[in-house]
């Protein structure tokens, strides 16, 4: 039985919740290491599962949503979608392809054995093979090795696991309204499809209207800064470019995809070549700020209110999955860059630098929880997953590439 609660009002839970994560994120700063894990901490010491002074409320839960909405904008932001297209050339293409497949087969894998129901065992798959590129950056700045050949290779197969992965996401949200027959899971497979190829549809023309637009100089640059001198609200920048981004996530969830999806894709297509350096930059800054200092904080505390260590009665599968999440993405890594005609120790570098799952591991196990497709043990087992190989990677990495210097 769950001891009684008294409910503090909800801006009280709020400042808690923020001062807390704040403070529990800045330590791990300290540390040198990502925030996020320092504010998931926050909301377990908060939560039900210690001084059980706050629980997760609708209220919480819709500015969790924002964070999500942001946390992905920014995201999309970090990545040139040209990037993604040049992990698809050539034999990098084969990096991308394995280090994305053997983790979520491995990671279904998993689910069989445990004789889990298909939903969760695609998802437990979904998330073993995703990597965070945020996390990733950070991690590769962090050690000076952003703009090394290894790092490069690192930024754009994450970019190519992230977006393989929020599209699968997508399909499986729809599936999940289905009685689960094959019949049911091949119509809805296929209907997903059709809205797939309808978004990556508009998505190319958009992406090649783009492409055409920047040939022709900072003519789209300087046609905004002219909308913006006209303007006469505050930040009509920040609304614009949120009014695009709603206007595809409203698209996407119209064809049944989830409102992230299109998020991120819209994200990405804002570039310094179609804005202009300046106009990216108050962008990326004023995003930046709301989601680092108020709505990530929250979202993340928010992970850890709803986590519950208490939950988790299988041992066996928690092992099976931790060690599958580390083993299969190297592997995945090593296998495809040997594949790819790359060194041993430069494979195995880049298997290790794609094993942080971080933020977008989360965002899906979250976003899997509240659908009712996982439950709180397997969102629990995949959050420690997520915790441990984001804690890890950056000194498995720092150790990789040392070797690779002397080697």
């Amino acid at each position: 039985m769950e001891s009684p609660h008294f409910e503090l009002p909800f801006f009280t839970n709020l400042l808690i919740l923020l001062v807390s994560a704040r403070f529990f994120g800045e330590v791990f700063e300290r540390f040198k290491q990502p925030a996020m894990i320092g504010e998931i901490l926050a909301g377990i010491i908060v939560g039900p599962s210690l001084l059980n002074l706050i629980h997760r409320t609708e209220e919480i839960k819709v500015i969790s949503e924002l964070g999500i909405f942001l946390l992905v904008i920014i995201a999309g932001l970090e990545i040139n979608i040209d990037d993604i297209l040049k992990s698809l050339k050539g034999r990098n293409i084969i990096i991308s392809i394995l280090a994305f497949f053997i983790p979520i087969f491995s990671g279904i894998a998993v689910g069989y054995y445990f004789d889990l129901d298909i939903m969760t065992t695609v998802f437990i798959g979904l998330c073993v093979a995703i990597t965070a590129l945020p996390v990733s950056i950070r991690i590769l700045m962090d050690l000076g090795k952003v703009n090394s050949e290894v790092g490069q290779k690192i930024i754009s197969i994450a970019i190519f696991d992230d977006v393989l992965a929020l599209t699968l996401l997508g399909v499986l949200l729809n599936i999940q309204g289905t009685d689960k027959s094959v019949e049911a899971v091949v119509n809805v497979g296929l209907i997903s499809l059709l809205k797939l190829i309808i978004f990556i549809t508009l998505l190319t023309l958009v992406y090649l209207l783009i492409r055409k637009i920047t040939r022709k100089g900072n003519y789209l640059e300087i046609s905004l800064n002219n909308l913006l001198d006209i303007l006469k609200g505050k930040e009509p920048l920040f609304a614009l470019f949120f009014a695009f981004v709603l206007l595809f996530s409203t698209f996407t969830e119209s064809l049944g995809l989830h409102f992230i999806v299109g998020a991120f894709f819209a994200s990405l297509l804002i570039s310094e070549s179609l804005i202009g350096k300046e106009n990216l930059e108050t962008i990326e800054k004023s995003t930046s700020n709301i989601a680092m200092g108020f709505l990530a904080p929250i979202f993340f505390a928010g992970i850890g209110l709803e986590f519950n260590i208490s939950s988790i009665h299988n041992i066996a599968l928690l092992v099976a999955v931790v060690f599958v999440s580390y083993f299969s993405k190297i592997a995945g890594g090593y296998i495809g860059g040997r594949l790819a005609g790359l060194k041993s120790n430069v494979s195995l570098t880049l298997g290790i630098g794609l094993n942080a799952r971080g933020i977008m591991e989360l965002v899906i196990a979250n976003i899997a929880y509240k659908a009712g497709l996982i439950n709180t043990e397997i969102f629990s087992i995949l959050v420690l997953m997520g915790i441990l190989t984001t804690l890890t990677t950056p000194l498995l990495l720092k150790d990789a590439f040392k070797r690779l210097k002397t080697g």
